[in-house]
C-alpha cells in the first residue's frame, strides 16, 4: 500500500502566491485533471509545476490506483473531464494496455497514473522535485469561490 507523499509546508505554493487557473490555461487544464482523478478516488494526487525547470510540459499530475482497473479508470476519467471542459484529447498516450503507468499527453500537462508500486520505482516526485509542488485542493476551493488572486 502507497503512503502518502511527505511534503514540506515550505515546498507547498499557498493560494494567495498561486498563479490563477483565469489566466494560466495549463493550471486550469491540469486542475480539472487532478478533480478527476480525485473523483475516481485517485490516492495521493500530486500537481507538479515543472514549466520553468523542464521544456515537457507545465504541469505534471501524478496520481495512484491501487488496481489495474482503477488505474484504467483514473485515465479515462481524466480524459473525460478536459474533453468536457476544454475540449482538447490527449496528443499521446501510453501505457493502456497494462494500465501500470498510464501517461497522458496533452502538451502543456502531461499526466501519470500509476499503480503504487510503479509509482514507488519511478518515483517521479523525487525526479522531478525541483520542480513546484502546488496545494491542488485550495486552488480549486479558491477557484470555486472567485478568490483566486
Amino acid at each position: 500500500m502507497i503512503e502518502p507523499t511527505s511534503i514540506s509546508v515550505a515546498s507547498v505554493r499557498t493560494v494567495a502566491s498561486a498563479p490563477d487557473p483565469k489566466t494560466d490555461r495549463s493550471l486550469a487544464l491540469v486542475l480539472a485533471a487532478a478533480e478527476a482523478a480525485d473523483d475516481r478516488k485517485g490516492v495521493d494526487v500530486v500537481v507538479l509545476k515543472v514549466g520553468e525547470v523542464a521544456y515537457l510540459a507545465d504541469y505534471f499530475l501524478i496520481v495512484s490506483g491501487y488496481s489495474p482497473v482503477q488505474v484504467k479508470a483514473i485515465a479515462r476519467s481524466i480524459e473525460t473531464r478536459i474533453f468536457e471542459q476544454f475540449g482538447r484529447e490527449p496528443m499521446g498516450k501510453e501505457g493502456t494496455a497494462d494500465s501500470r503507468w498510464i501517461l497522458q499527453d496533452y502538451g502543456d500537462i502531461v499526466t501519470h497514473v500509476f499503480l503504487p508500486e510503479e509509482r514507488e520505482l519511478y518515483d517521479l516526485e523525487a525526479f522531478w522535485g525541483h520542480g513546484e509542488t502546488l496545494d491542488w485542493e485550495a486552488l480549486l476551493a479558491a477557484q470555486a469561490h472567485g478568490q483566486a488572486s
